[in-house]
C-alpha cells in the first residue's frame, strides 16, 4: 500500500476517497474507525489515504488540485 495523502479530518479523507472510487482506484483509510470514534487520538498524526503501489501515480493525478492557466500576456 501507498499513501497518497494524509488528511487533517474525515471528511477531506472521504472526500479524497470518494474521488478515487469514482475513478475506479480503490482506496483505503486505515484510520476511519478510529477518526469516528475517537477523533482525538488521529488528530496529531492525521488520516491516510491509501492505495494499491501500482495505483499510486493515477490516484496522485486524480486528486492533484488544479492549476490555474498560465498567464499568456
Amino acid at each position: 500500500m501507498t499513501t497518497i495523502a494524509t488528511c487533517s479530518n474525515i471528511e477531506e479523507a472521504q472526500l479524497l476517497k470518494s474521488l478515487l472510487d469514482d475513478a475506479g482506484i480503490a482506496a483505503f483509510l486505515p484510520e476511519e474507525i478510529t477518526a469516528n470514534s475517537a477523533p482525538q487520538l488521529v488528530f496529531a498524526s492525521g488520516l491516510r489515504v491509501q492505495v494499491e503501489d501500482e495505483d499510486a501515480a493515477e490516484a496522485l493525478r486524480v486528486i492533484e488540485p488544479p492549476r490555474a492557466p498560465r498567464d499568456l500576456a
